[in-house]
């Protein structure tokens, strides 16, 4: 049975000033954090029903282990449904963007997304993809929001995030595009080898300041009559696009 002060110091971290303070994290449900076990992600415990304790393969002795009932797990959790096992994990310290994290490829930024579970999203589609990296502006959503670990599926666990100033970040680099709503058609790029590919905030779109780096405007042409897609949709299509022109290439 877990103690109060358990509860109390799991459900703390459902907020972003007790993740940061801790260096911690949520991950809940079965696959992803089978996930994440077989990657370098540090884990501080586990918290599971007894029938999944049993799908989990034979843990490392420094990762402590907690039998819990349903109504326990219903406390601690940040879903709506619990899925009966949850995790707690050090977050990586491995976030300093350095050259060769973005050098030689096309890489995402993400400019001012505000929604956990649009970015979640965009985790998950640049991990099938075969993206490696996600470059954030500083006012994006955080990271270890549990909606977003959560709508990532595990994906979190193979692609590294930095939050960096990208106004600053992308001044002088030689080529960036941006996803505009009026631009080059996306369908006749050639796309460069390296660079970056910028997509902006739900709402506003691309910042003034990150507008001022963008060599490049590209637009989704659409045929019907809504303003805009939502972000993560825009980032499967840029990166289907992106991959699909590397295909044809070869």
């Amino acid at each position: 049975m877990l103690s109060k002060s358990q509860i109390s110091f799991i459900k703390s971290l459902h907020q972003k000033k007790f993740r940061k303070e801790h260096n911690l994290f949520i991950v809940e449900g079965l696959k992803s954090i089978q996930d994440f076990l077989n990657t370098s992600f540090s884990f501080h415990s586990i918290y599971a029903t007894t029938e999944l304790i049993d799908n989990l393969p034979k843990l490392a002795t420094n990762i402590k282990l907690f039998e819990v009932n349903n109504a326990e797990i219903n406390k601690i959790s940040t879903l709506q449904n619990p899925q009966g096992i949850l995790a707690i994990l050090h977050q990586p310290n491995n976030t300093k963007l350095e050259p060769n994290v973005y050098s030689n490829q096309l890489n995402l930024v993400l400019d001012g997304i505000q929604d956990p579970g649009n970015l979640g999203t965009i985790i998950r589609t640049a991990d099938w993809f075969g993206f490696n990296n996600i470059i954030c502006s500083l006012d994006t959503a955080d990271v270890f929001n549990p909606k977003t670990v959560q709508a990532s599926m595990g994906s979190l666990s193979r692609i590294k995030v930095y939050y960096t100033n990208i106004a600053e970040f992308l001044k002088d680099k030689p080529w960036v595009g941006g996803a505009f709503l009026n631009g080059d058609n996306i369908y006749k790029m050639n796309w460069p080898e390296n660079g970056f590919i910028v997509l902006g905030n739900e709402g506003q779109g691309i910042s003034q300041a990150v507008e001022k780096t963008i060599t490049q405007k590209i637009t989704i042409p659409g045929l019907g009559i809504t303003e805009s897609l939502n972000v993560g949709i825009s980032t499967a299509l840029f990166c289907s696009e992106i991959r699909r022109n590397a295909l044809i290439k070869k």
